[in-house]
């Protein structure tokens, strides 16, 4: 048996954080920046954290191509808060958000938003068990509120090859995909990711919007279900996620260095070397359609239970930890986020090659 020096963490998140960005964090648990104090203990609205916040914006606007039409904030509550917040803020009772079906948590999305208003599911692939992306409608209703779109889908294994211009507001959930490759970002009035994927640790939900979208904000809301009152108070409506946020800016620092179309290089090869062993390995298959599959998230199944169960005590004896799927649908799911590189799917392939060698 083959043996990895490191264990390689394939969860779909918390996902794995670049080796630099945990060393880092790590020190600054003991000591931020010299000032003797935990970063866990340093006062969410003095001048070192205002230094984080301020920072961690700006570089989000670089690296997405922003100007200031857009605000940044860093917020609580995970992406369902903000498949409630979104129609809470934008959707009118009278009014009607156009929503595309990809995948569970674009379902999730749509549940939510039927609280507030009307919702129209404009495509949909359900009935195939979101295995391929569903047709992107050409007749989008003009009045719509605004169009909801998952771009990238981590229990199906599928992506949006692009964020496309539409004529009314596009909001889009990037939580699994946001800075693994090039994206027109400013097609978006609004797009949102959760931190624990390609930001950083969970805890913390990345908002961009355009500043006209606060204009429309029509229902009475408490302060803090209202994407105004976290604007005015500029991320620090209430205490935020202090760490979290602080790792997600090591993480920015990370991906500017390196620079998105590295990274985005280096995401086609890994999802290539790993699509390519499933295709040639008969003890594995793929049920995604090709030219939908997602780069973040691969998806794959055994040939039967018993290997299936097998391959993940031996993926597990080997260091690779994390690759089951989702509970909802089985088989394996290796997600392979800008932190896992070129060499660690190398290794994963080699383990499924010698499983392979070993159950002949």
């Amino acid at each position: 048996m083959i043996y990895s020096n490191k264990v390689i963490n394939l969860n779909s998140g918390p996902a794995a954080l670049p080796q630099e960005v945990l060393q880092q964090a790590s020190e600054a648990v003991l000591d931020y920046n010299g000032t003797g104090v935990s970063i866990l203990s340093i006062p969410h609205r003095g001048k070192d954290f205002n230094a984080i916040l301020e920072e961690s914006k700006q570089l989000v606007r670089e690296l997405c191509g922003l100007n200031d039409d857009y605000e940044i904030l860093w917020m609580h509550g995970g992406g369902r808060l903000q498949f409630a917040m979104i129609p809470m803020n934008f959707l009118g009772e009278e009014q009607t958000a156009g929503y595309i079906d990809s995948g569970n948590w674009s379902a999730d999305a749509i549940r939510h938003a039927e609280y507030y208003g009307n919702v129209q599911v404009l495509s949909s692939s359900k009935e195939d068990n979101y295995q391929h992306l569903p047709v992107w409608p050409h007749d989008i209703p003009p009045n719509l509120a605004y169009l909801h779109m998952t771009t990238n889908n981590t229990i199906y294994g599928t992506q949006w090859p692009e964020v496309p211009a539409v004529s009314m507001p596009l909001v889009a959930d990037m939580s699994s995909d946001i800075f693994s490759r090039q994206v027109d970002y400013t097609n978006c009035a609004m797009f949102y990711a959760v931190a624990q994927k390609n930001i950083g640790p969970a805890g913390a939900t990345l908002v961009a919007m355009r500043k006209d979208m606060l204009r429309r904000i029509s229902r009475s809301l408490p302060p803090m279900l209202n994407y105004a009152e976290h604007v005015a108070k500029k991320s620090v409506l209430n205490t935020p996620p202090v760490f979290s946020i602080y790792v997600s800016l090591l993480t920015l620092r990370w991906i500017k260095e390196k620079g998105i179309d590295k990274i985005e290089e280096e995401n086609k090869i890994k999802a290539a070397l790993l699509y390519d062993e499933i295709e040639r390995n008969p003890l594995f298959s793929t049920p995604v359609k090709k030219e939908d599959r997602s780069m973040m998230n691969v998806c794959f199944r055994a040939v039967d239970e018993r290997t299936e169960q097998l391959f993940l005590d031996f993926c597990e004896a080997s260091g690779i930890v994390n690759i089951k799927g989702h509970r909802t649908v089985g088989g394996f799911r290796a997600s392979l986020y800008n932190a896992i590189t070129i060499e660690d799917v190398k290794y994963v392939v080699a383990v499924m090659l010698e499983f392979e060698l070993n159950k002949k």
